[in-house]
């Protein structure tokens, strides 16, 4: 996501909405989420199971970005959002729009890093090496963040290399003609990228150094302090879909299901939950995720998109952006 693209969502109004127009009804809610993006949630989704926990029918609508789900939140056009990327609700949050993350809807640290070119065998082990070469990295994106943090952790001062602008594809497609030392991005991308060259840390590794890769659900302040119970209700039947998937022996009977309405094949979505954690609520309320770890890791995407003149400025604490209510009432459920 470049800057300018980024700028474009901070001001943020000028989006259309007509697919969220269903909005919600006095009896029930409308939650928006994305194709093409599998999880356990639509197992429920498509049972039925949310509209019995809630005793209300939920409207469900596909959103292309995070960024449109924001405007649609800011609108009222929808209530919740499952799976928001953690930079576009950054961007949001910092322009002002009061919302807050109420779980973990997913975390996906090995489809965000950093490519070495195999021609350099360099590991994490002579990650020293790196200083004085080229590099492609989207600015003001959660893969910038990973990059820094991951030069800092080896020490490369990242002032000698030549840092180049570059959506990931780009990155990917420079990487392969070998006009890059190292390329930066996720997804499809990633996976181009991994073809021509090596991660220097796994995603697990990334994690114990704070740096996260992950979505959110989201909602409006007023719609958590108000629905609260409607709300810890919706998280708690989404643990338990994805308790159901972390048992393999369900997988037979969700995959098909979640592939559908996913509108992909089964093999892609396998291929893609596979590469997914979907925390459970305890892990989730610790100290890694939403204790702590969250609230700074905003702090410092932010602080990337200010460096990177994406938005004017970070805001000073983001621990307002977060409320484990619902789901600490989730639990008992």
């Amino acid at each position: 996501m470049n800057k300018k693209t980024l700028q474009s969502f901070a001001v943020g109004t000028a989006i259309s909405l007509s697919a969220a127009s269903a909005g919600a009804d006095s009896h029930g809610i409308t939650v928006a989420y994305f194709l093409e993006w599998p999880m356990p949630f639509q197992y429920a989704k498509v049972e039925g199971m949310y509209d019995e926990a809630l005793g209300a029918p939920v409207t469900w609508v596909s959103f292309d970005t995070g960024t449109a789900m924001s405007a649609a939140m800011a609108s009222g056009d929808i209530q919740i959002a499952v799976s928001q990327g953690v930079p576009p609700f950054v961007v949001a949050t910092s322009a002002g729009q009061d919302l807050q993350i109420v779980d973990v809807a997913v975390s996906y640290s090995e489809n965000d890093n950093c490519v070495v070119a195999s021609a350099l065998e360099i590991d994490k082990n002579s990650a020293g090496e790196l200083a004085g070469k080229k590099v492609s990295v989207p600015l003001g994106t959660a893969a910038h963040y990973g990059f820094l943090n991951q030069m800092n952790h080896f020490g490369v001062d990242i002032t000698t290399m030549e840092i180049v602008d570059m959506a990931p594809a780009e990155g990917a497609a420079a990487l392969a003609q070998g006009s890059l030392d190292m390329a930066c991005g996720w997804g499809g991308a990633l996976r181009r990228m991994k073809e021509h060259g090596n991660i220097l840390l796994t995603g697990a590794e990334k994690e114990e150094l704070g740096i996260l890769v992950f979505d959110v659900t989201s909602a409006p302040a007023s719609f958590v302090a108000e629905e609260s119970e409607m709300l810890a209700k919706f998280l708690a039947v989404t643990a338990e879909a994805n308790a159901m998937w972390a048992d393999e022996s369900n997988h037979a009977k969700m995959l098909p299901v979640i592939a559908q309405d996913a509108g992909m094949s089964e093999e892609d979505t396998m291929s893609t939950l596979a590469t997914f954690v979907f925390p459970p609520v305890e892990e989730q309320l610790s100290a890694k995720w939403l204790g702590g770890g969250a609230q700074n890791f905003m702090r410092g995407v932010a602080e990337v998109f200010v460096g990177a003149g994406s938005i004017p400025s970070a805001l000073d604490s983001y621990e307002n952006a977060v409320n484990t209510g619902p789901l600490e009432a989730a639990k008992g459920m």
